[in-house]
């Protein structure tokens, strides 16, 4: 066990949420999403939950921490960044030196520039030891609507 504030786990889901400290995650752990790309218009903005458990020690409640967490393109080009503090408490019926963990999930809504390669990222204080998870975006080609007056083609009665 460390001393340190960690992340202790992370994980890329299509749903993600925290209720009385437990993390719910629907559809967790991919690593490929493939997105509708309509014709000849822009991929619309992609919904994601990112999933993060951070370890908090003993020695290091009571305390404020930075969280970051981000999504990057394989160059490192920031996308998204959330930033936020943490500072846990000790309840009173906590055993001495025991750690907590935090469970936190941010559902988002990304509008990803192009299809290719990109990580979620997730630091405590600047930590270099940072959790860090790749995935890649798909463009799937979405048939376009038929042309006329109706469904088939035909003309409106």
């Amino acid at each position: 066990m460390t001393d340190t504030v960690t992340v202790d786990s992370l994980v890329l889901a299509n749903h993600v949420e925290v209720v009385n400290g437990l993390l719910y995650v629907s559809g967790g752990g991919w690593t490929d999403h493939r997105r509708p790309l309509p014709p000849g218009g822009a991929p619309l903005p992609s919904h994601l939950g990112i999933g993060v458990c951070v370890f908090v020690p003993w020695n290091e409640t009571n305390r404020p921490h930075v969280l970051t967490v981000l999504i990057e393109d394989e160059d490192g080009n920031p996308l998204v960044k959330i930033e936020g503090h943490i500072n846990v408490g000790r309840p009173p019926q906590l055993p001495q030196g025991a750690a907590q963990p935090v469970m936190l999930g941010f559902p988002l809504d990304v509008p990803f520039p192009h299809a290719g390669g990109y990580r979620v990222v997730a630091s405590i204080d600047g930590d270099e030891a940072a959790k860090r998870w790749p995935f890649r975006v798909h463009d799937v080609p979405v048939a376009g609507a038929a042309t006329g007056g109706g469904p088939t083609g035909g003309t409106p009665m």
